[in-house]
């Protein structure tokens, strides 16, 4: 599979769990005409095993938010030119005000930079990683949510407002301009893209919800029903292990809220 191609993929749910709540799921496919949205009205899928690779392990000098000893991590891989990660990155941070506070979720950012769409999405990502050089975590996340709130998306922002956000959140511009012209953060940003691919990650945004434990068959079961009434089997799938969940696109807040709230009740 390629990145040349995106797509936004409509949900209609059946009667269980969401009644009457319609998911509206933006998904990045590869082998797929990008040219109107497609609306699925489908019966039932069963939910899919994913026997992709599992992201690297998580490190406490990466990029987290909320409690990184939670019971549901959210790995993100994510392109910040994506118009779909646009989306999704307002519903991640609405996730962790709702459960970051609690310590029951934790969310760790990777970057995904696809070239071939997006071509100034590598240097945009590379920018919050020198944010996190210069201000540490806390200025990589200001950084990173300026840039999604800024961009239109799909290589709409111009570069040289990066530096206008790096004055924005308090950075040195001299310092901050001095990074990014230095190219010191393409191997970081590098090193993630392969970590995404490794995990199959194919499209923006892939996410994987890291599990401290498998989950029981009873969740599993409920688990595997919401995704089957709700014909998600294309964008959520348990891993061989029961360890790991992987959602392909910008699945609907309420949707998340369903799945963490299953792991975790």
């Amino acid at each position: 599979m390629s990145n040349k191609q995106e797509q936004s993929v409509y949900y209609v749910p059946g009667a269980i769990l969401l009644a009457g709540f319609v998911i509206a799921g933006a998904i990045y496919f590869s082998n797929k005409d990008n040219s109107a949205p497609v609306a699925v009205n489908k019966p039932s899928t069963p939910a899919k095993t994913n026997t992709a690779g599992a992201p690297k392990a998580i490190s406490a000098d990466e990029h987290i938010l909320g409690n990184p000893n939670a019971e549901v991590k959210i790995v993100e891989y994510s392109d910040t030119e994506c118009p779909f990660c646009k989306r999704h990155q307002v519903t991640m941070n609405s996730i962790i005000d709702t459960y970051g506070k609690d310590g029951k979720v934790a969310w760790v950012y990777r970057h995904f930079p696809l070239d071939q769409l997006h071509s100034k999405a590598r240097k945009e990502a590379e920018a919050t990683e020198c944010a996190n050089e210069l201000g540490g975590n806390k200025s990589f996340w200001a950084m990173l949510n300026t840039i999604y709130s800024k961009t239109p998306g799909n290589n709409g922002l111009d570069a040289a407002q990066l530096p206008v956000f790096a004055k924005e959140i308090g950075l040195d511009v001299t310092k901050f301009n001095a990074c990014l012209s230095s190219g010191k953060m393409a191997a970081t940003v590098e090193a993630q893209y392969q970590d995404g691919v490794k995990a199959g990650a194919r499209g923006t945004p892939y996410n994987v919800v890291v599990l401290n434990n498998a989950i029981n068959k009873a969740t599993e079961t409920t688990l595997t029903n919401f995704i089957s009434q709700n014909g998600l089997g294309d964008n959520i799938t348990i891993s061989s292990d029961k360890k790991r969940i992987i959602l392909n696109g910008a699945l609907p807040e309420a949707v998340l809220k369903t799945l963490i709230d299953t792991l975790t009740k």
